[in-house]
């Protein structure tokens, strides 16, 4: 570590028996100021990898509280560099705080991610979406932990809403709560032209032939599922499905410039 300390060995195992003994408050922040360079190195080292708005100034703060504990919990007697024993209670101090400011880690989303990796392949795999002891068999999990892992999933992440989005030419900042959109609101135009579209592509279409499209492209059911909703083999559906889809090319490349993009 590249962090070069201000007293000599010697003066620091004096401080530090004299502290031990005594629990002086003035010689715990004689150690406090000593050891402060490996809390700033710390931070600054953590920082280099984390979004620009985590300011160094707080991953120091944090890990100053680290550096406080291990100065008081510190053992003589081990033989232990206190230098190696801090470093790790300082970077757990500030991974505990960043904790703190994400609610969905970093390990959480992969773990998410492996999930849903699993899912896809096993609903490939299968024609259905699998059960939770399936996928967790495939995970090589337990039911409880896949449920956990899911719980951690969906507990959301902080956004911050002052993060400088750009500069107009005004010089004033635009900010990310300026260009939040709102996921919520339904565009009218983009609900009726998928009205249109739906009835257009089920007109003329027998009433098996409709329910086909509509569970399969609507309401996303794999052909196993809607063979059985139909009571029709998985095959069957397939193969009307191939018959419907090229009977409809031609019907939507004629009326494709009354449904843009």
């Amino acid at each position: 570590m590249a962090v070069r300390l201000a007293r000599s060995e010697e003066d620091l195992r004096k401080i530090w028996s004299a502290f031990k003994r005594t629990d002086d408050e003035d010689l715990r922040n004689v150690l406090l100021e000593t050891y402060l360079p490996i809390v700033k190195y710390t931070a600054e080292r953590l920082r280099t990898k984390l979004p620009d708005e985590v300011e160094v100034d707080d991953l120091t703060s944090a890990g100053i509280f680290g550096l406080m504990d291990a100065v008081d919990g510190f053992d003589l007697s081990r033989g232990v560099k206190f230098e190696t024993y801090c470093s790790q209670r300082i970077r757990g101090a500030i991974l505990d705080h960043l904790r703190s400011l994400d609610w969905l880690p970093r390990l959480a989303r992969a773990r998410a991610h492996r999930v849903d990796e699993a899912r896809h392949a096993l609903e490939i795999q299968l024609g259905r979406a699998p059960s939770e002891l399936e996928l967790a068999h495939r995970l090589e999990i337990t039911p409880e932990e896949l449920r956990r892992v899911k719980r951690d999933a969906t507990s959301g992440s902080h956004v911050s809403l002052n993060k400088k989005w750009y500069e107009t030419d005004s010089q004033k900042e635009v900010r990310e709560i300026d260009v939040l959109v709102d996921e919520s609101s339904k565009d009218p135009i983009r609900d009726i032209q998928r009205k249109d579209l739906r009835e257009l592509v089920t007109k003329g279409l027998s009433r098996n032939e409709r329910l086909i499209v509509v569970l399969y492209y609507y309401q996303e059911l794999t052909m196993k599922e809607i063979g059985r909703a139909l009571n029709l083999s998985e095959s069957r559906v397939s193969q009307m499905h191939s018959a419907i889809i090229t009977r409809l090319q031609g019907l939507l490349e004629q009326r494709r410039a009354e449904f843009p993009a």
